[in-house]
């Protein structure tokens, strides 16, 4: 795929599969993204992949368009986490809700001011997502299968 071709893939959807490691095992997950041109913009609640990527930012990005066995588009990144704060974590929070809020249900949504558990009245803290960052690219590369 050319460089154009990549970049539609990734700016056509919101869900990818970032992968990190601890240099023992690897570690893969999905996760919401946006990609702005530039960067893949992603959020996240401090735990495992946060920790590794903190102790080793190298990491890989993947995101499949599919629509049959013979019809797919698959892009891998290749680049580097770097945690956002303050101002910067503010715009890619803007950033990811003016883009993957309109693709959630009506009961996922929980904007900024997150409604409370109704077991325990405390906010749904599974939902509060604290950490905003990106992903500096270093490489792209994709491939296709059309029939």
């Amino acid at each position: 795929m050319n460089e154009l071709q990549i970049n539609n893939v990734l700016t056509s959807q919101v869900f990818g599969n970032l992968a990190c490691t601890n240099t023992r095992y690897p570690y893969i997950t999905p996760i919401t993204y946006i990609f702005d041109g530039s960067f893949i913009f992603c959020q996240s609640l401090e735990g495992k992949k946060i920790d590794m990527m903190r102790k080793n930012p190298n990491v890989c990005f993947q995101v499949d368009l599919v629509i049959d066995m013979n019809n797919w588009k698959s892009v891998i990144i290749y680049g580097q986490f770097e945690e956002l704060k303050d101002n910067k974590s503010d715009e890619a929070r803007e950033l990811l809700f003016s883009n993957v809020l309109p693709l959630m249900t009506q009961s996922a949504i929980h904007q900024y001011q997150h409604e409370k558990d109704p077991l325990t009245e405390l906010p749904d803290n599974n939902r509060i997502k604290t950490i905003f960052f990106k992903i500096r690219i270093n490489e792209k590369t994709g491939r296709y299968e059309k029939e």
